[in-house]
């Protein structure tokens, strides 16, 4: 699924994602696979100046993802409760729905 994810990710509206979670927790495995979806090389070449952010915690507080746009608006998504599918879908909309040339590249 990461690997199908990381060609249609594109940053271009994105300003900052902060992901937060505590690794010693049982539900932090799809936030950890977003992470590393949003922080590799390729799709973080998309945005240069996008912030990606990552709080390790150990407090046993839910994994959270906090993506803010260019725009100032903010998406906030629990990762405990949702699959890297759902996130994805979700961040994925999000972007293309602000930048319609993502749409395009997204379709190829």
């Amino acid at each position: 699924m990461a690997a199908s994810s990381k060609s249609a990710v594109i940053l271009k509206s994105v300003k900052k994602i902060a992901v937060q979670f505590c690794p010693f927790e049982s539900n932090v495995r799809s936030t950890r696979d977003f992470l590393a979806v949003v922080g590799s090389e390729k799709v973080k070449s998309t945005n240069m100046n996008c912030e990606v952010v990552t709080v390790v915690k150990h407090d046993k507080s839910d994994p959270v993802i906090d993506v803010t746009f260019m725009d100032g608006e903010r998406l906030v998504m629990k990762g405990s409760k949702l699959t890297l599918a759902e996130m994805m879908t979700a961040f994925q909309s999000r972007c293309i729905s602000k930048d319609p040339q993502a749409k395009a590249a997204s379709d190829k």
